[in-house]
């Protein structure tokens, strides 16, 4: 399972390696229009947000700086409640021990923390990497082929297939990725139909140490190339038409790579030829040979790895 990546967030990467993609405007304003009591932000990599204030339409501009400016006001009385639960506990600690008051400590300073960290990355004007980091759940660009054109389009990291209920999401909830040994079974209606990339520096993925703890490895290919890493989409549509239209994506995962495999971990993301792009943007669903032959043919490029900080 490809549990996280770090990707490219941003339309100005794939324009820098594609220079005849184009951007689906139209779906980023629909994904990313917030209004306050209306439309909840999507999730998506700060840097996605950040570049979309700088080169979306207007209207969206003004509408993401007002969900940030929302955000900063909810943070800030979230670490003030939170610091006076803490100090109310330690008060009554003082007098009487009781686990109640030990639980608001505890937690009430974890929420205090995570919040100072959620409104520093807000108000933080420079980039770094981890705001390119998606889980799943996350919205992140996908290239995909329109009319013989390359367009990228903002999808979730978790596919919901067309046709299925919104409750997939939550009886489902690993098919942000989907097994090569499955696509001519449960994603027979996306593959050999709809193709997309993701284009990501490294991915990472849980492990169980020999101590049984659980750590986050970091996977980053020795050739320092960008992965282009093979994606199914679909486009789910509410048949009672009172939800909005979901763009929803998994990547595809094969028998893990030797060093992969020896980390611990038992898949790996399919990272396509640049030379097999076309072909599998382009999908032939009667000849699903010619599409299996490209990830036969896949990068191997040595992945070396980390404990994730």
């Amino acid at each position: 399972m490809c549990y996280s990546a770090q990707v490219h967030a941003e339309f100005k990467a794939f324009k820098r390696q594609f220079p005849d993609v184009v951007m689906d405007l139209d779906a980023y304003v629909k994904t990313f229009w917030w209004e306050r009591g209306m439309n909840p932000i999507a999730k998506a990599p700060r840097a996605m947000i950040r570049e979309l204030m700088e080169i979306g339409p207007p209207e969206l501009q003004a509408s993401l700086r007002a969900a940030d400016a929302e955000a900063i006001a909810q943070l800030e009385q979230e670490i003030f409640a939170q610091r006076k639960r803490v100090a109310d506990a330690e008060r009554k600690l003082q007098t009487k021990e009781t686990k109640k008051a030990r639980d608001d400590v505890r937690i009430g300073t974890n929420k205090v923390e995570a919040a100072k960290a959620r409104l520093a990355m807000l108000k933080r004007t420079e980039a770094k990497p981890s705001d390119s980091r998606i889980f799943p759940g996350i919205y992140c660009p996908v290239m995909v082929v329109e009319n013989g054109q390359r367009v990228v389009k903002p999808m979730r990291y978790q596919c919901r297939p067309a046709g299925l209920p919104a409750r997939f999401d939550i009886e489902k909830p690993g098919t942000y990725n989907a097994r090569r040994d499955s696509l001519e079974g449960f994603w027979r209606r996306q593959f050999g139909y709809t193709h997309g990339v993701m284009i990501a520096d490294r991915f990472y993925e849980n492990v169980e140490g020999p101590d049984r703890r659980n750590r986050v490895l970091e996977f980053v290919p020795r050739t320092g190339e960008p992965m282009l890493i093979a994606c199914l989409w679909s486009h789910w549509k509410d048949p009672k038409g009172e939800a909005p239209d979901l763009l929803s994506f998994a990547a595809i995962t094969d028998e893990p790579e030797p060093e992969v495999a020896a980390a611990g971990h038992d898949r790996t993301i399919i990272n396509i030829k640049p030379d097999h792009l076309d072909a599998w943007l382009n999908p032939d669903p009667g000849n699903l040979a010619a599409l299996f032959a490209i990830f036969d043919d896949k990068r191997h490029p040595y992945y070396e790895h980390r404990e994730a900080a």
